[in-house]
């Protein structure tokens, strides 16, 4: 007498949440795809910037020693190379 009432029916309920749940996911992979593309176009930015940055700075290089002929050392000293002959002590 107390349980005559039949189970109600929530395959509609179930259904929803399915369908929301992928929803959800498939919209979490699309964000990740394009992160990811926008990970290689930055990755790539940045190679191109770093490689033109170092032929600029050849070029910058070359320029000046074009411009001022060979290196000197620091100081304005020539380079000799300093050998010290250490005095064997004598017991």
């Amino acid at each position: 007498m107390f349980f005559q009432e039949p189970t109600p029916d929530t395959s509609g309920y179930m259904i929803a949440g399915y369908a929301i749940t992928f929803i959800v996911m498939g919209l979490y992979v699309f964000s990740l795809y394009l992160r990811s593309r926008n990970l290689h176009q930055d990755m790539t930015m940045l190679e191109e910037m770093e490689n033109s940055a170092a032929k600029a700075k050849a070029q910058a290089s070359s320029e000046r020693q074009r411009q001022k002929g060979p290196a000197k050392p620091a100081g304005g000293k020539s380079m000799k190379t300093v050998t010290k002959r250490s005095k064997k002590k004598q017991p």
